[in-house]
């Protein structure tokens, strides 16, 4: 199993020398990956009494292309992993560029994680359609593939035209790795479940190993399965959670059922454990390690 680190969004701050100490760390730690959630916009609230989102204008967000661009240069080997990038609210080309220009860049570090999103506020104010979101999810993922392997991409789709053109420089992966979000109490429908069984490189679960993480997974390799692909071929990414800073011990038997579970990577998330400092948030990654090995 590859071990990742969540990059802690809403906690890291501002600092550029912060956000650097944390990825050099979890690298030199020999994490193997780093994994960053995506929000353009947080929603003002003073007016949405009834607002249940999980992220606010108060939530602070580095956008992660440009993230991982800065990261990509202050690390040597970690995997750079997005978790997830809302596909539909975005232009599919301009991913695709700024793809291909990360992977270039890093070395080929790049796992684009994706995803249709819950925040029709940030649909609003991208200019994108909300509820037509799943229907041109999957045009792009295809879209996307074709722009990374071909020189010149002639394509003319519902939601897409591209007359003859294509991308330079293409990444080093041919095609970089797509991988999908979705998880229990977020819309994961048996129709999410297949989606992501015929499409995806790999399933990225937000959720922690408890609760339905074992059925969740049954389900899954079962939908591959029917998809005709061996469940073997797609992977699978967990989260561990640590609940608070001297939670470390019920974090490794939580990374521990994903391994049994037979999850290709899990990363730890120490957002949300009353971590004070960006300093606090690495200690936790290397007490983490220690305890895992």
């Amino acid at each position: 199993m590859k071990l990742g680190a969540v990059f802690p969004q809403t906690e890291i701050g501002n600092d550029p020398g912060a956000v650097k100490a944390f990825a050099q760390a979890a690298e030199s730690l020999g994490y193997d990956y780093i994994l960053a959630y995506d929000h353009v916009l947080g929603a003002d609230t003073a007016n949405r009494p009834d607002w249940r989102g999980g992220y606010r204008l108060e939530h602070a967000f580095h956008e992660p292309f440009v993230l991982f661009s800065y990261l990509a240069g202050v690390t040597e080997r970690i995997q750079l992993a997005t978790g997830v990038i809302i596909l539909p609210q975005r232009q599919t080309a301009l991913i695709a560029k700024q793809a291909a220009a990360l992977d270039v860049l890093s070395g080929g570090r790049l796992r684009l994680g994706v995803g249709i999103g819950w925040n029709a506020v940030e649909y609003e104010a991208l200019g994108q359609e909300f509820h037509t979101r799943g229907r041109r999810y999957e045009e792009q993922v295809e879209v996307l593939r074709l722009l990374w392997t071909q020189e010149s991409v002639a394509f003319l789709g519902r939601w897409h035209s591209i007359p003859a053109a294509g991308i330079n420089p293409l990444p080093v992966q041919r095609p970089i790795p797509i991988w999908m979000g979705g998880a229990s109490g977020m819309g994961n429908d048996d129709r999410v479940l297949r989606r992501i069984a015929r499409l995806a490189d790999g399933w990225i679960l937000n959720q922690r190993a408890e609760g339905t993480a074992r059925e969740d997974v049954a389900r899954f390799r079962e939908a591959v399965r029917e998809q005709g692909r061996d469940p073997a071929s797609v992977g699978i990414d967990g989260r561990v959670p640590l609940e608070s800073a001297g939670a470390i011990d019920h974090a490794a038997r939580s990374l521990e059922t994903w391994i049994d579970l037979g999850a290709d990577y899990a990363a730890l998330n120490t957002m949300n454990a009353n971590l004070p400092t960006p300093d606090a948030h690495i200690d936790a990654l290397r007490r983490f390690k220690e305890a895992v090995g």
